[in-house]
């Protein structure tokens, strides 16, 4: 009998050694995750940085101009990789604009502990075909970039992904998962305005009549209205402020229509990224304010550079956009005077160069609006109580399953699930989790004891409003 044991014993030693072995022999095996990004047709390692528990990368992937004709010519774009674990879920992340090259994680990435890859939208310099054909730039192709990269990264991260993205960010994430519904395992869509009718916007109209509370209404409507009657001087400001940056006016047309827009902004800017508390920032009596408050606050708010040719320049892909298939909101201004305002809401056309051809696609968002409506699918959309941008917002009927619209109080364009009353943050953080496929069992049963998995990263976990100066989501 002791003879048996013995040899039981050895027996079990000798296969656990050839396991740790094994294991050991894989772990040496498995590619390195930078090997396996450049193994995959296309991309290139643009640089590494460090970062405490990841690795994060800047690559360049080929993509087609034109993804109905792949062989119409290539462009360089860029993404980003905050590398984890290549167990982990993925989210997919886009911010509609320029991507970041410092490393951020954004709040399913945190809720769910996993990886991200950030995209850069195309046409935001560098990831712009040269020369630039702008008929490619609508949401279709954009999407197709989206699922390009995908299907690429897909066999490294092999578990679950979620879509993100916050304002346009969040447009981009929705219509991506509108012209490819497969790809995704969830979409969590942040502040995502839903123009679908371009010329009706009374909606906004009624936000602007009844958020906050009426004495800081009557404090930002003063001073915009102050900043128009004082037009004339503070004009001569402004141009001396041009000349001096070297700001020049030629898209617009001239320093008095970029003058308008700026003061016209003002009011609309501070809801999307102040808060109601920030009011005592705002002068309170306009009409006895000097020159210097005036202009101040507005700056501060507007940004006397944003309608510049040099403040334009960046945003041209944006603007041609909002001209072609987003959409743009128009407003009214009860408290001012006719005779005060010369353009009103500017086109979007009046902001791009006028080499670039325009034509508005008016069914474009009415479709991805009926597509939301009717077949959402584990789709979650925030917004922020206090914010324009969410006046015209995306909606699910009767066709979705397991999609939400959640609205944050009292909060801005920089509204998170953090930010929601707390049965309706539960439940969202719950969602995001099984749609990732790492809900604990604790929270399978019972979505009011869901968390996020990591823990806060001062460093990582960016919780500011991303602030895009001007008139744009």
């Amino acid at each position: 009998m002791r003879k048996a044991l013995r040899w039981l014993l050895a027996l079990t030693v000798f296969i656990g050694t050839l396991s740790t072995a094994g294991a050991a022999t894989a772990a040496q095996s498995e590619p390195d995750i930078k090997d396996r990004f450049l193994a995959i047709p296309g991309m290139s390692l643009v640089q590494e940085k460090p970062h405490p528990g990841y690795r994060y990368f800047v690559l360049n992937y080929t993509q087609p101009v034109d993804h109905r004709h792949p062989s119409a010519g290539t462009f360089q774009q860029r993404i980003t990789v905050l590398h984890k674990d290549t167990s982990r879920p993925t989210v997919f992340y886009t911010g509609g604009y320029n991507v970041s090259t410092t490393p951020s994680r954004r709040e399913p990435t945190q809720i769910v502990d996993g990886n991200q890859v950030s995209l850069e939208y195309r046409f935001f310099t560098p990831s712009r075909p040269a020369p630039a054909d702008w008929s490619k730039l609508d949401i279709w192709q954009a999407a197709s970039d989206q699922h390009r990269v995908y299907r690429a990264l897909k066999p490294v991260y092999s578990a679950n992904w979620l879509a993100t993205g916050g304002s346009k960010g969040g447009m981009t994430a929705t219509y991506f998962e509108r012209f490819y519904p497969r790809d995704m395992d969830g979409v969590i869509a942040y502040v995502a305005p839903n123009d679908v009718v371009d010329k009706e916007d009374s909606a906004y109209d009624r936000f602007f009549a009844g958020v906050g509370s009426k004495e800081c209404r009557d404090r930002l409507n003063a001073v915009q209205r102050e900043a128009l009657v004082r037009r004339e001087p503070l004009e001569e400001r402004y141009a001396r402020y041009a000349a001096d940056s070297g700001y020049t006016f030629d898209t617009i047309g001239s320093l008095d229509k970029a003058y308008e827009a700026v003061v016209l902004d003002y009011v609309w800017g501070f809801w999307q990224y102040s808060l109601l508390e920030d009011c005592d920032t705002i002068p309170a009596d306009a009409a006895t304010a000097t020159d210097d408050a005036i202009w101040d606050s507005v700056d501060t708010v507007s940004g006397f550079s944003a309608y510049t040719d040099q403040g334009l320049e960046r945003y041209t892909p944006y603007y041609y956009q909002a001209g072609t298939q987003l959409g743009a909101p128009t407003i009214h201004f009860p408290y001012i005077e006719k005779k005060l305002i010369r353009y009103g809401y500017q086109p979007p056309r009046n902001f791009v160069p006028r080499s670039i051809p325009m034509r508005f696609q008016p069914d474009a968002m009415r479709d991805v609006d009926t597509w939301v409506r009717r077949h959402a699918r584990h789709m979650l959309f925030v917004y922020g109580e206090n914010d324009p941008w969410g006046s015209e917002r995306f909606r699910v009927g009767r066709g979705a399953r397991d999609s939400y619209v959640f609205t944050a109080p009292g909060m801005n364009h920089g509204a998170n699930v953090a930010g929601l009353v707390a049965d309706q943050r539960a439940l969202a953080t719950a969602r995001i989790l099984e749609w990732a496929g790492v809900a604990p069992a604790a929270v399978q049963a019972d979505p009011s004891a869901a968390r996020p998995l990591a823990r806060h990263d001062a460093k990582l976990d960016v919780r500011d409003v991303e602030r895009e100066p001007a008139l744009r989501p």
